[in-house]
């Protein structure tokens, strides 16, 4: 039972802020995600009437789920505290701040938790930079075996 990482996000995005938030999930998704079965594609979250809502983040369909399996990309909920939410929904309003998904895990006690980001998009010359310093990490890593 692992946990599933968004990759792309750290490329896309400078990370301010993480916070942990709970998930409003079904029988058949918090199965799936026990086997792995997500994918961050596109997902991202946004704020309605005051709520946190993940769209776009895939769960596949349970294996040996029946007719009640759920819809793979559907939106949920997410929960944080009523502080942490007034918090990131301000930062929303300012210009340039968006809220992804950086990845999935269990708590000790079986609960599914997405940890999510308060993020400012990178410019061209940003994912260069994060390029060349992860080459030059590679390289280091290299001459040090």
């Amino acid at each position: 039972m692992g946990e599933m990482r968004n990759r792309s996000a750290y490329h896309e995005y400078r990370i301010e802020d993480k916070y942990d938030a709970g998930m409003v999930l079904t029988g058949t998704e918090v199965k799936s995600l026990r086997n792995g079965r997500a994918s961050f594609n596109d997902s991202y979250c946004l704020f309605h009437r005051g709520e946190l809502w993940v769209k776009s983040l895939h769960i596949a369909e349970y294996t040996h789920g029946t007719v009640y399996n759920h819809d793979p990309v559907r939106e949920r909920k997410l929960l944080l505290n009523k502080k942490e939410l007034r918090k990131l929904e301000a930062k929303m309003k300012e210009k340039g701040y968006t809220i992804v998904p950086l990845r999935i895990f269990f708590t000790e006690k079986g609960l599914a938790k997405l940890e999510i980001g308060l993020a400012k998009g990178k410019q061209l010359h940003d994912k260069r930079e994060t390029l060349k310093q992860k080459d030059a990490e590679r390289e280091m890593k290299r001459y040090l075996k």
